[in-house]
């Protein structure tokens, strides 16, 4: 059978996530053997919106930060691929991760009025300017230990990657890059995202949520690409 010309996957993270973290490799992977007929689209969902909450209290009988820095530790410990600070949230403790998403959706929306290249690029191992602005910024969490709830974190990233920060202080302040942000929180009550990270396929019919091995999202990436349009549903 034919395969349909491109297919969307809408993926839904919080930058915080530690799964998410991990599940970049699976990103690139789809990426890499898929090529143009995958396209993902990025959604942020507000998982450590309130870091405080979710964690200072969500986690005060299991050892606060520090019990939630062994258990981020020993997920990452389970992937060779994933580098993280070793005292991760036991120093530094962003107060939310809405201040990259709102950062992030600046970004998008620049690229997708075409204000920075869509193109992948060699320089950043196969991903466009954007992709590459979303890993910087976790790897800045995550490897690097630096609060990127602070936006003068944000906009260091945003000059070393040479993106036109006027531009995405813009954005940010008359109210576009928010109100993308509000869709994303939309989409995320219409599919019924559960969490981070989540792939929606097939418009909405197939989600897969958590830490889902790339062998299960490659086969229903295939079996989607392998099904007639009009006949979308699959008897298997």
């Amino acid at each position: 059978m034919m395969s349909q010309q491109e297919i969307r996957i809408d993926y839904f993270t919080d930058i915080l996530c530690v799964w998410a973290h991990v599940s970049q490799a699976r990103i690139d992977e789809l990426k890499k053997q898929f090529g143009s007929e995958i396209k993902i689209h990025y959604h942020f969902i507000p998982v450590f919106g309130c870091v405080k909450n979710r964690i200072g209290e969500g986690w005060k009988e299991k050892g606060g930060y520090q019990g939630f820095n062994e258990h981020v530790q020993a997920v990452c410990k389970q992937f060779p691929h994933t580098e993280i600070y070793e005292d991760l949230w036991t120093v530094i403790q962003p107060a939310t991760s809405l201040t990259s998403h709102h950062f992030l959706k600046s970004v998008q929306l620049l690229e997708e009025k075409s204000l920075i290249s869509d193109k992948e690029e060699p320089q950043f191992d196969g991903k466009t300017l954007f992709e590459e602005t979303i890993w910087q910024i976790r790897f800045a969490f995550f490897k690097d230990h630096k609060d990127i709830a602070q936006q003068i974190v944000l906009m260091e990233i945003a000059e070393k990657l040479g993106l036109p920060m006027d531009q995405i202080l813009v954005q940010m302040n008359n109210g576009e890059a928010l109100a993308a942000l509000f869709r994303d929180m939309e989409l995320r009550d219409q599919y019924r995202v559960e969490g981070s990270p989540t792939y929606v396929l097939n418009n909405g019919r197939q989600k897969l949520y958590g830490n889902v091995g790339y062998k299960v999202i490659e086969a229903n990436v295939r079996e989607i690409l392998t099904t007639p349009e009009e006949n979308c549903a699959s008897w298997c």
